[in-house]
């Protein structure tokens, strides 16, 4: 797998926001993705220094959709939780 084929977007959230003051990053990353490949890829695109990843998954969700109400189910996703060296910070989640 392509090194940046494995982080395919940063997660924004009310929760992932409060883990950047601890210099904590979210990322939706590639389902066959492990922790090597995500941190070369973070290393590589941002240019900073990892010091761990957290990988978890999350099933997705069923929902009913349409008028006849069918059950339906959202994609299954994988994030990373990656922590940065202290001093180092990506610049897409601090606006710069």
């Amino acid at each position: 797998m392509n090194v940046f084929q494995v982080v395919r977007r940063p997660v924004v959230t009310e929760k992932s926001t409060l883990l950047q003051e601890r210099n904590k990053y979210v990322f939706e990353v590639s389902p066959g993705a492990n922790k090597a490949q995500v941190r070369e890829a973070i290393e590589r695109a941002f240019d900073v220094k990892v010091t761990a990843v957290n990988m978890l998954k999350t099933r997705g969700e069923t929902r009913r959709f349409g008028r006849s109400n069918r059950p339906a189910r959202t994609p299954d996703i994988k994030k990373a939780i990656v922590t940065l060296k202290p001093g180092d910070a990506i610049p897409i989640f601090e606006g710069t």
